[in-house]
């Protein structure tokens, strides 16, 4: 039976028997891992405290035929902001139903996990709008995972000019005016939504959230990373509807 001794993050967490947990777990040496928590639903449980929605944790693990078996979880960042309000909340389920579908099991994935710490921190411990940390969070991951739009210049001429530039999904990325005739459905984006593209994608990883943009740029960022995120995974991610009944 192998042991694990990792730091992660709860992804998921469903009711199973009369009082267990079965969580997904977003490790850092071994990725996306599942284990049962036993009778964490009981008040009393050593459980309670770590074994919930986006708690990060230091876990022991004991791995069994079909998953592992959580021995313990010592808290390290509850996240209360976020899990009390319910607008933040939304927000990261959404993040974290997209994590859930890009991780693999027992494929350590460190960058990744790094930027999902960074982006529930910056969500927690700021005003900073959770929708730019979204668009931001998206594009990024999908740079990440080997889906990098290219945002450096036009992708047919190469002309690193950012003034009349359009966004080509079918070519993944800018073209500028002279070439957007090769994808007559590319969008055209304003120089402010380039520069902002440019440095989602290249920025260092702990920097990436400090920057702010207008709400045109923010709605043509949206326009573009909602529709990528779809185009690069092949499905639509649907939580985020919830917050227009709130409006």
């Amino acid at each position: 039976m192998g042991y694990l001794k990792t730091h992660g993050i709860v992804l998921r967490e469903v009711n199973t028997g009369e009082a267990d947990k079965i969580l997904t777990i977003f490790t850092k040496d071994q990725g996306k891992v599942s284990g049962v928590a036993k009778s964490a639903r009981k008040p009393k449980s050593k459980f309670v405290a770590g074994a919930q929605f986006l708690c990060y944790s230091e876990f022991v693990m004991f791995k069994g035929r079909d998953m592992f078996s959580i021995n313990s979880c010592d808290l390290v960042e509850p996240f209360y902001n976020i899990r009390n309000d319910i607008v933040k909340l939304t927000y990261s389920a959404h993040l974290s139903e997209i994590l859930n579908d890009v991780i693999q099991e027992n494929q350590p994935a460190t960058k990744v996990l790094q930027l999902f710490l960074n982006s529930l921190h910056v969500l927690a411990n700021t005003e900073k709008n959770p929708e730019l940390i979204t668009r931001i969070f998206e594009i990024r991951l999908l740079s990440i995972i080997g889906y990098p739009p290219y945002v450096q210049g036009c992708t047919e001429c190469g002309n690193e000019e950012f003034s009349g530039l359009y966004f080509s999904f079918k070519k993944c990325g800018f073209l500028c005016k002279a070439c957007s005739q090769v994808d007559k459905l590319a969008i055209s984006i304003t120089i402010g939504t380039a520069r902002t593209l440019n440095y989602i994608v290249h920025a260092n990883l702990k920097d990436v959230f400090s920057f702010e943009v207008s709400e045109e740029v923010l709605w043509e960022l949206g326009r573009i990373s909602r529709r990528y995120l779809h185009e690069m995974l092949e499905k639509d991610y649907k939580k985020l509807d919830y917050l227009k009944g709130l409006v």
